[in-house]
């Protein structure tokens, strides 16, 4: 037997999370059944998501939602066998039973000079979603000018880099100077740290002078109000996400410009990367080609030690992180 650690939603979250939100518990794991692997974790994602999936999908003594790289290292089931590496979504355990069916081998040929944690960033869910929000939900189209929030981020970073490999303009916001100076080193036309500049609108103005052609929002609130007002005629928006309303205890309600998005004509659309799930394996090779021809670049903020689980989620949510937030076990 296996003694799995696993953390629980202690309680609801009210407003931010608090160390007291969250417990850790042990239990013994009973072994792998016909059809059954024992997976160890070996990589686990901090993402803006679980937030509010929290509040909707979750009830009190449940074990926190997530997406992991585990090894399968006890097997019973021919198509997983010991040692093989596999995408799971078993939540925050360091071990746990599976019959297979929710696991997803990681894609063949994985170059053995790059991390299988990038399995949870930009060669997984967050580069899926940079991918099909520019492609399938945006059409973006060379020589357009985007405008992408939150770009530091493990999904923003990757929007960035697509736009420019696709021929174009590329303006992002962060919340730190050091995240602005990334976004530069990627490549990025226009950068902004949003939280220093006296002037949202016109920071937006001043690096895209004749307004926006595509928006890639994953921020919400005041900033999604200001930016729409500056988009194109027929402009379109990919709705990723809306983390700075993710820890408000009631929803906001607060001014959306629907005249603009009328006279405008302009398009918005939420979207999750499962839509496209049967695109997904081209879709990583092709993320991968992209990085192995230097053509797309990555950073991790990794936080060491299954323990420091809840801290790694507060500091993403907290904006702590450059590029994709991962715990290595």
């Amino acid at each position: 037997m296996v003694q799995a650690k696993s953390w629980i939603l202690a309680k609801h979250f009210d407003g931010f999370p608090k160390d007291s939100d969250f417990k850790l518990v042990v239990e013994e794991l009973p072994e792998p059944k016909d059809g059954e692997v024992l997976l160890e974790a070996a990589f686990l994602s901090v993402d803006p998501y679980m937030r509010p999936f929290s509040r909707v999908r979750m009830k009190e003594g449940d074990v926190m939602i997530g997406t992991q790289v585990s090894k399968v290292i006890q097997s019973k089931n021919p198509a997983f066998p010991v040692g093989r590496h596999v995408v799971s979504h078993c939540g925050w355990r360091s071990h746990a039973v599976s019959d297979g069916t929710d696991l997803i081998p990681i894609m063949p040929n994985w170059p053995q000079d790059v991390s299988l944690s990038l399995a949870l960033g930009t060669i997984g869910m967050p580069g899926l979603t940079a991918l099909y929000g520019i492609e399938e939900v945006l059409g973006l189209q060379k020589g357009e000018t985007l405008l992408v929030n939150a770009a530091a981020g493990a999904v923003g970073s990757v929007v960035g880099q697509i736009a420019k490999i696709k021929g174009c303009k590329v303006v992002g916001s962060a919340g730190s100077d050091a995240k602005v100076a990334y976004l530069k080193d990627l490549g990025f036309d226009e950068a902004f740290n949003y939280k220093t500049v006296s002037s949202l609108e016109e920071a937006l103005r001043k690096a895209s002078p004749d307004g926006y052609d595509c928006f890639f929002e994953n921020v919400g609130g005041l900033f999604s109000s200001v930016a729409l007002q500056q988009m194109k005629n027929l402009g379109r928006i990919a709705v990723c996400g809306s983390i700075s309303t993710y820890n408000d205890g009631t929803p906001q309600t607060g001014p959306f410009p629907h005249l603009t998005m009328i006279f405008k004509q302009l398009k918005m659309e939420g979207f999750m990367q499962s839509r496209w799930e049967h695109k997904h394996p081209e879709s990583l090779k092709r993320l991968m080609a992209w990085l192995k021809e230097g053509k797309l670049h990555y950073r991790e903020h990794i936080t060491k030690g299954f323990e420091n689980m809840p801290a790694a989620f507060m500091g993403m949510l907290q904006g702590e992180n450059i590029g994709k937030a991962i715990v290595a076990v």
